[in-house]
């Protein structure tokens, strides 16, 4: 409901005075912008106009009428007036939480949806531990295993093999079920039940991961309750009601294909059209499971003042199905007539007839199917009986004779065991009647006080239900004969369920109120597991599951429910809750397992956040109890638990790669975390050896005007040369304050982020905010890392505009970056040209990665073709290296020592050595030389201040001037009007042109004066340069790209002008360039 919070003035409050007062007397404040709700925001108006926040710094102070015009929180507050919109008043954020309310999914708001009839909203939910938690935990937990499959627990592993097996499960659930309730009660849970409280305690992995198992878990459950109905219906109620007529198990499995799809259709129907009507119908089927266990325990106390009449008949040591035959005597009491039961052992009624071998040969006995409390059978069954399939159940302390040649036609007629059973198999079986225990929590938004409700009715309902258990497995072992026990189906009491025939006063007790538990139960599934899937759906973290998040317009999740249908079949034509039980047990012990582990990652890393109110509870108890869920997993079935891992495992990787991007404040992040610590920390303790050396990457990207990525290719290249690995960290540099630019440094940021997943370069970025773009970079290089996470090598691009009048101060940034990294002892790579190279889905046919090895720089040139050749952008490039050969060198002699060299690098390449002979300085060097001196002059006169540049043409003027000292007199009085400056860019230009076409016809001779005021140093570089380039544009000019030694910066700045001349003319008539300096230690090494 919309909230609207008035403040009024203490000091004109009236008696009697409330909410509504008068408009004029109170009115609302900024607040309402927090706490009012989107229907209430649209029809309130803003009671001042834009120019009002100016005059509220001082209204206060100055003006009283403005002081009771403007009302705010109390004058006491003025202090904090102008926070009000972004921090509220304490009292009104706890009328705020004071009113918090959470329905639960799928009960309260699709009921008055359904209605038509908006119920006057509650705002405290009124269910307590008992209604709200226990009953349906109990309900949960006490199913179909119970009623159908116990008794032959017992009777097969018997009374200890159980107990083992019920005290491991009913442990394991009971530890889960502490874990549970300290995740429950750190906070508020809204309903979603373990998928919330894993999600937003692991992570969206995980969640999304467990999540999804405990859906497919929920939807098996289905399937295993409604097969568990099927055979309720077809075995004890109707069997004539059967399809397919035929004895053998392929018409019984498919009898119950048919009822059970036919069942799932109806219940689906029965979801479809209200889930109101299953809620409705739970305390019904809670009733019919309470009537049941109540029957059970009034026939225990029965058999010690008098057994029920059923009696089993043997024949010698053989259980025999009773539904032939009323007798268990081969005559009637006359001996004169046969009975039928010798019909179905011989090929005639007459005396002369051919009988079967064994069953002449053997006695027929009739002993108490139930003996008794106090008979002592218990002694019988606390001792295990398995057996493998279609093998007969014995009583072993009966005689029996076994014929010389054994014959099947009559096994009909015996009770056998229709699957091989061993210990782990009972174990897959029985787990799913332990399950349930999260029904509580999925109720959270309906209980009065959720914090404490959770912990206390799941734990007691666990503590009921595994008295329940394992009392009955004692009575069961110690009242029930030991056959029948073994007969699952009751095929030797008459068709009678095993638990039915103890219970009192009849069977037909159990037999209805199991059937109706199983419906419900199924119906309750058949309601949770869409609802589940809708959540997940609606949570945005697996992208292909949200058309599942939308419904009819109430909110029903018909997409779900129809996904829900489609899988909880394919458990139906499984057709044998045997099968059915180990599945879902797999994905319940996934999710508890998960659970435990939420809990216990929590625990140790002891967030701020973490303070449950629950504080039973304690880290070793959850691994114990994550341990005990990964043993039965792997105990029931190992190919089951491998599935249902790698189920999970797949959906795990699904999210981590294509999910959304979800912050829930998750374990898994605070592991991280922690993980990141120590590993920092050990990474400090010892410098890092160079078979550990990888390039850990800075990379300086500039932003355009639009602060997008200027170079997105220096990126694509960024990844071809990482490959994922090590550590790369994208930098920019804004120029301004933090305070002005921050907003930008935020979005420049994002579209970094942005531009690093197109490119999917794994790494991290920043921006930062200098007041140039040179202490920005500075700052980067000094300090970007963090303790043995630091970068050793940057890598930017070519300023190509460096040349363009206004270039100087990218010339001289590019120049102290490079001096800064050779300070700092890193490496730097600059490339030319980046908007050249291939992007990542680019593929190179073939071509050559060409390294010229000049200097030693520690191995890095070689590194780096290797690095890139890992990549599938350069894999078909060969790699070529070529050194330089001086006059006094051993051209043959370098080859073989290079090549020796690279094979015990393990690299493969092509090696050339190059010979450089001395030669004498061209004219076009000379030209270059002198074109660059000029330029560079103009450069330093145009960086002159007005002062030096008045004084510059004053002195040009004095030298071109006859009279000097009439001149000087003149300029001492006043300075000139009008600055000439001794080189302009035009002028340059002109004078360039004009030498360029004058150097076909002028004489080098007349040239010669003008060399010789050249910086003969200068001369000397450039000589290098140029014929360096001559080598290389002729060896390398169809490569994919050239590594090139990059020659260090002058050490007296006077040079810097100069120094980038140098770098153009060596890369000059070359595409891609990489220009490469070591960072001073060795990147390589011949040692394994």
């Amino acid at each position: 409901m919309p909230t609207n919070f008035t403040v009024v003035p203490v000091d004109d409050v009236k008696e009697g005075s409330n909410g509504g007062a008068p408009e004029e007397e109170s009115k609302p404040i900024s607040l309402r912008k927090i706490f009012q709700d989107k229907k209430g925001v649209d029809n309130v108006q803003e009671p001042h106009s834009e120019g009002e926040d100016d005059q509220k710094e001082s209204s206060p102070f100055i003006n009283g009428e403005q002081d009771k015009e403007y009302s705010y929180e109390g004058k006491n507050m003025a202090l904090f007036e102008e926070e009000m919109d972004s921090t509220p008043m304490v009292a009104s954020l706890l009328n705020k939480l004071a009113k918090y309310t959470n329905l639960t999914q799928g009960v309260r708001e699709h009921e008055e949806a359904e209605d038509g009839v908006r119920r006057v909203a509650v705002t405290v939910p009124q269910m307590g531990t008992f209604i709200g938690v226990y009953l349906p935990c109990m309900q949960n937990i006490i199913g179909v295993i119970l009623f159908l499959r116990l008794t032959w627990i017992v009777g097969t592993a018997g009374i200890l093999g159980s107990l083992a097996i019920v005290s491991m499960c009913c442990i394991c659930t009971l530890l889960t079920a502490i874990s549970m309730s300290a995740i429950a009660t750190n906070g508020v849970v809204p309903a979603g039940g373990s998928y919330y409280m894993i999600s937003r305690s692991l992570g969206p992995e995980f969640g999304g991961a467990v999540g999804l198992c405990f859906y497919l878990g929920t939807t098996f459950a289905g399937s295993l309750y409604i097969l568990g109905t099927i055979e309720i219906l077809l075995t004890y109620i109707v069997p004539t009601a059967t399809v397919f007529k035929d004895n053998g198990d392929a018409a019984k499995l498919n009898n119950m294909r048919l009822y059970g799809t036919c069942c799932l259709v109806l219940m689906a129907l029965v979801v479809f059209v209200g889930v109101k009507y299953v809620n409705k119908l739970a305390l019904v089927f809670l009733s019919c499971v309470v009537l049941s266990i109540m029957a059970t325990y009034a026939g225990v106390i029965k058999t010690l003042i008098e057994p029920p009449e059923f009696n089993v008949c043997l024949l010698g040591n053989r259980s025999l199905k009773n539904e032939m035959f009323d007798t268990c005597t081969k005559r009637e009491e006359d001996q004169t007539v046969f009975t039928n039961l010798r019909d179905l052992f011989c090929n005639s009624k007459y005396p002369n007839a051919t009988c079967d071998e064994y069953y002449s040969l053997n006695n027929l006995t009739e002993i108490r199917a139930i003996p008794g409390l106090l008979s002592g059978v218990i002694r019988d069954n606390l001792w295990d009986n398995y057996g493998l399939a279609d093998t007969m159940i014995e009583k072993k302390d009966l005689p029996s004779i076994s014929p010389l040649v054994s014959s099947t036609d009559k096994d009909e007629h015996y009770v056998l065991r229709d699957i091989t059973t061993y210990f782990t198999l009972l174990v897959g079986i029985y787990f799913p009647s332990v399950t349930g225990i999260m029904a509580g929590s999925n109720r959270s938004g309906d209980l009065r006080d959720a914090q404490r409700s959770i912990p206390i009715g799941t734990i007691l309902a666990i503590l009921t239900t595994s008295f329940i258990y394992i009392s009955f497995v004692v009575l069961f072992g110690a009242c029930i004969e030991g056959v029948v026990l073994r007969d699952k189906f009751g095929d030797s009491v008459k068709k009678n369920p095993v638990i039915g025939i103890l219970a009192w006063p009849s069977p037909w007790v159990i037999v209805i109120g199991s059937f109706f538990s199983c419906c419900g139960a199924g119906l309750q599934s058949l309601t949770g597991a869409p609802r589940l899937l809708q959540a997940i759906a609606r949570d945005g973290i697996i992208p292909f599951l949200q058309v599942f998040g939308h419904g009819k317009a109430n909110g029903e999740p018909t997409w779900a429910l129809l996904l829900t249908v489609g899988i909880c079949e394919i458990g139906i034509l499984i057709a044998s809750l045997d099968n059915v039980a180990p599945i879902l047990s797999m994905f319940f012990l996934m999710c508890y397992l998960f659970v435990n582990l939420a809990c216990a990652v929590q625990t140790l890393l002891r967030t701020p956040n973490w303070r449950p109110r629950f504080k039973f509870y304690h880290w070793t108890l959850s691994f114990l109890g994550m341990s005990l869920c990964l043993s039965l997993m792997f105990v029931s079935s190992w190919y089951y638990a491998l599935v249902a891992i790698m189920i999970a495992g797949c959906i795990y990787k699904y999210i981590e790669y294509r999910g959304a991007v979800k912050e829930w404040g998750d374990g898994i992040r605070g592991l991280s975390l922690n993980a990141a610590r120590y590993a920092l920390i050990r990474l400090e303790e010892s410098p890092l050896h160079t078979k550990n050396w990888r390039p850990q990457l800075l990379v300086l990207c500039k932003l355009d005007s639009d602060l997008a990525v200027k170079h997105p290719r220096l990126l694509s290249f960024t990844t071809q040369l990482k490959a994922g690995k090590g550590l790369t960290i994208v930098c920019s540099v804004l120029e301004g304050t933090f305070m002005t630019c921050k907003k930008d440094a935020k979005t420049g940021e994002e579209n970094l982020k942005a531009a690093m997943s197109a490119e999917r370069t794994k790494g991290f970025s920043h921006v930062v905010v200098a007041s140039n773009l040179r202490d920005g970079f500075s700052i980067l290089i000094q300090s970007a890392g963090l303790g043995g996470m630091k970068h050793n090598a940057v890598l930017m691009a070519w300023p190509a505009g460096w040349k363009q009048a206004r270039g100087s101060l990218a010339r001289r940034n590019f120049i102290e970056t490079v001096r800064e990294t050779t300070a700092a002892q890193q490496a730097l790579l600059v490339a030319k040209n980046i908007d050249h190279f291939p992007n990542n889905q680019e593929r190179l046919k073939e071509g050559t990665i060409d390294v010229w090895w000049i200097v030693h720089d520690g191995g890095l040139l070689m590194l780096l073709p290797f690095l890139l050749t890992q990549h599938k952008v350069w894999r078909k490039c060969n790699m070529r290296i070529f050194t330089v050969a001086q006059m006094d060198d051993n051209s043959i002699q370098m080859k073989k020592d290079l090549q020796m060299f690279l094979y015990h690098l393990r690299l493969d390449a092509v090696v050339e050595v190059v010979e450089m002979h001395d030669s004498d300085i061209s004219a076009f060097t000379y030209e270059k030389t002198l074109v660059m001196e000029q330029r560079s002059q103009m450069l330093k006169q145009m960086q002159l201040s007005r002062t030096e540049r008045e004084r510059e043409a004053q002195l040009i003027h004095d030298r071109n001037t006859a009279s000097h000292s009439a001149t000087n007199e003149k300029a001492a009085g006043s300075p000139p009007d009008r600055v000439h400056m001794t080189w302009t860019k035009d002028k340059l230009l002109n004078e360039r042109n004009k030498q360029r076409e004058g150097m076909a016809v002028k004489d080098m001779f007349n040239m010669r004066p003008e060399w010789e005021n050249l910086n003969q140093s200068n001369v000397r570089r450039m000589h290098t340069a140029v014929k360096l380039n001559e080598v290389v544009v002729k060896k390398s000019r169809n490569s994919q790209l050239v590594l090139l030694n990059m020659p260090g910066p002058p050490k007296s700045k006077k040079g810097d002008e100069n120094y980038m001349e140098f770098l153009e003319v060596l890369m000059e008539g070359l595409d891609r360039v990489l220009l490469v300096r070591g960072g001073g230690r060795e990147v390589v090494t011949i040692y394994s």
